[in-house]
């Protein structure tokens, strides 16, 4: 049973049609701007549209999406700058933008789920029972939280998760752009706040403004065409005049970490285990690289072993406990460097930006970890 119907729990679900698997859940209505491009996106790595492509939903998706040929990173001193393209990679591209609400359609398809509310979760040696609120209940050899952060599976798993509250927000909406953006995604560190634009088709952009809380309620209030001059001014116009395509959106930013991915008869997926900073745009990322293996794990396991056998699930616990500590970490430091305000710190940081600008090898490093 999968409890969650966002994209890591939907494609959990579409990954094991050799399993049984019950849907608890609904595709979130998403918000499209009046041109048609929803204002929350993705930027999927190649290794994750590639499963896309295994679960038979990528071609369906493929129309809208808009690829990433480039990457553009500034620092905050206004000349420290480091660039990937597709090109020095060998890839065709880095990656590819999509919308939240296109996604859910694809994904969505042919999936039946129960919208009701979880009531109570029974973890018993044989099964687990997962009770809703009008009384009903359904038993399953294994529970899958694919619940966001405020997991009521981990919850009732009794899995303690470490959390911080970064006291940012991140606003999100869409505009358009005098100047083509070429497929290429920008991006701006600011001492703190970290400003994204990300290729839409039809020359438009995605924007992605992580700031303190108090500057992003302050922008929100703003009319939109004066948050598109704010926008054009923080990027330093590279992209000219922008005009608005949508309204804003903000959503309140938190660090989680789950202490462990599995108990028995249960795992964690997706922001249940997991919640890291967009700053490097990987949550989804991580969360349907859990749903790859974990579908990989129990379709190969041994025939007749349980689903829900804990020393099973312990083996997706140990393949993706590395890369998930490894990706937090560096997102955690990057938060913490450049959110110094210290000088040294942050001539220091910027000098990195150029001189891995300048090392090819550690360059490719990056992008090949980037695009898993």
């Amino acid at each position: 049973m999968v409890v969650g119907g966002g994209p890591v729990g939907a494609s959990l679900a579409r990954a094991l049609p050799e399993l049984s698997v019950a849907l608890v859940g609904s595709a979130p209505e998403a918000l499209a701007s009046a041109d048609g491009f929803d204002s929350r996106v993705y930027a999927l790595s190649p290794a994750n549209i590639g499963f896309l492509r295994r679960l038979g939903v990528w071609d369906a998706l493929a129309a809208r999406a808009a690829p990433v040929h480039a990457m553009r990173i500034h620092g905050d001193d206004g000349r420290a700058a480091l660039e990937f393209t597709a090109y020095e990679a060998g890839v065709s591209e880095l990656a590819w933008i999509v919308e939240d609400s296109a996604l859910q359609r694809v994904l969505w398809h042919g999936l039946t789920g129960s919208a009701q509310r979880c009531r109570a979760l029974e973890l018993g040696e044989r099964d687990a029972r997962l009770t809703f609120e009008d009384g009903t209940s359904i038993g399953a050899r294994l529970i899958v939280g694919a619940d966001g952060a405020q997991s009521f599976v981990r919850k009732s798993a009794g899995i303690d998760a470490r959390e911080r509250d970064y006291d940012q927000a991140a606003l999100v909406a869409n505009f358009r752009c005098e100047k083509p953006h070429g497929n290429t995604a920008w991006q701006w560190f600011q001492g703190g706040p970290v400003l994204a634009l990300l290729p839409l088709r039809a020359d438009q952009v995605s924007m992605v403004w992580s700031l303190p809380a108090a500057e992003a309620a302050r922008l929100s209030a703003l009319a939109l065409n004066e948050l598109a001059e704010e926008v054009a001014l923080a990027s330093r116009h590279a992209l000219g005049a922008l005009a608005p395509a949508s309204a804003v959106r903000s959503f309140p930013l938190r660090r989680l970490s789950a202490r462990r991915l599995v108990a028995p008869r249960v795992a964690l997926v997706g922001d249940a285990a997991h919640v890291v900073h967009p700053l490097a745009g990987q949550g989804l990322n991580l969360g349907l690289q859990d749903a790859r293996v974990l579908a990989e794990i129990l379709a190969s396991r041994e025939p007749g072993r349980d689903p829900g056998d804990y020393r099973l699930l312990r083996r997706y616990e140990r393949q993706r406990a590395e890369p998930i500590l490894a990706m937090d970490a560096v997102i955690s430091g990057l938060f913490a460097l450049y959110g110094a305000r210290n000088g040294a710190i942050g001539r220091l940081r910027n000098a990195g930006l150029n001189l891995t600008d300048r090392l090819p090898v550690l360059k490719n490093i990056l992008m090949r970890q980037a695009m898993s």
